[in-house]
């Protein structure tokens, strides 16, 4: 019998070592689910304290100047609860960094609970810029210098694109108070202008994207300097093309799409109010100017030279790199901020000569 076992155990052990094995990959697996859901349930949990709280503290607030409206628990927990869900998906699609994680945190929080149409425009051109950004991109890495896997936005980037619209968002709560409002001048002058101002720097920076990232992948010709008019290597700093001046009003007009759609679900009293139609051709024309003043600064404040070693196009001066336009004083994400500053500015003034009263 002794014998039996000894000839058999050769077989055996190496089942029950197999077994063990399985057994204990399988139990860490169920391990990790069981610590992935814990941790979502208290992170959830923690949204819903901090909701409450805020929503607390609104309370206390509106009770002691009697003249507040308080905001509703629901606000604050959809403001919450929203943003951190899609800034954690950004997050896992690599669109952003930690830190852009952070900032789109604080950006998408304040829009949120100001305005819901501000909301809708923000997230509808973060999603399309990560989803172009992301287009194509074995063609960009050969064609951009500085070029990231999957598009990942750092908290510079998140506050060059999104600083103004938060600093109007908390101005437009100072002025008009968490709430959607129809845009009329002739009733509510100052907090239209400001949701204007607003839409016009999101709608900027989208324009923007969407000509860089569709621009210079699907145009047939070269770009040409927007100064001059040369033609000049793709990647160059304020170089244009057909195609991405066509996809910057794409992109401005579906900012501007997002913010309409959402005055028609949220706000109550457009029967009353001015007509909101214009949004949307607001919207497109700050795309397409967005995208021809970033494309000015970039030709007259940021360097482009081409790299002769890699054929690229390189934003440093050096011995190796031949000179195509513009100086060293700006970078990327300063054009970009600039150029949202002067949009925000400009349209909404002009915008108010022309919107149309009921």
């Amino acid at each position: 019998m002794t014998f039996f076992f000894l000839r058999n155990a050769k077989h055996f052990l190496p089942q029950v070592f197999l077994s063990s094995f399985f057994m204990t990959d399988l139990d860490n697996n169920s391990c990790k689910k069981y610590i992935k859901m814990i941790t979502n349930i208290v992170i959830l949990s923690l949204i819903i304290c901090i909701s409450l709280a805020f929503w607390i503290m609104s309370m206390t607030a509106s009770t002691y100047y009697g003249n507040l409206q308080p905001i509703s628990p629901w606000r604050w927990l959809f403001s919450v609860v929203v943003p951190v869900l899609i800034i954690s998906n950004g997050f896992k699609k690599k669109s952003l960094d930690h830190s852009g994680a952070i900032g789109g945190l604080v950006v998408g929080f304040i829009l949120t609970i100001a305005n819901f149409s501000f909301f809708t425009s923000l997230l509808m051109f973060f999603l399309s810029s990560s989803k172009l950004t992301k287009w194509k991109g074995e063609a960009k890495k050969r064609l951009d210098s500085e070029y990231k896997e999957g598009g990942q936005r750092n908290w510079i980037q998140v506050f060059c694109n999104g600083a103004v619209p938060t600093e109007l968002a908390l101005l437009y709560m100072i002025e008009n108070g968490p709430g959607e409002i129809p845009i009329d001048f002739s009733k509510q002058h100052t907090a239209s202008w400001m949701c204007l101002s607003l839409l016009a720097a999101l709608a900027s920076s989208a324009g923007d994207t969407w000509a860089s990232e569709v621009g210079t992948v699907l145009s047939k010709s070269p770009p040409r300097l927007i100064t001059t008019w040369e033609k000049v290597p793709v990647g160059t700093n304020g170089g244009v093309t057909m195609v991405g001046l066509a996809f910057s009003l794409l992109g401005g007009t579906f900012v501007g799409i997002a913010y309409f759609l959402s005055q028609l679900v949220f706000v109550n009293d457009l029967d009353i109010s001015a007509p909101q139609w214009p949004i949307i051709a607001f919207g497109g024309l700050a795309g397409l100017l967005g995208s021809i003043v970033d494309s000015y600064l970039g030709a007259t404040m940021q360097f482009s030279g081409l790299d002769e070693s890699t054929g690229m196009v390189v934003n440093s001066p050096s011995n190796e790199v031949k000179y195509i336009a513009g100086k060293p004083i700006l970078d990327n994400n300063a054009v970009n901020l600039f150029s949202s500053v002067l949009v925000a500015l400009l349209l909404p003034t002009a915008a108010w000569g022309f919107w149309p009263r009921q």
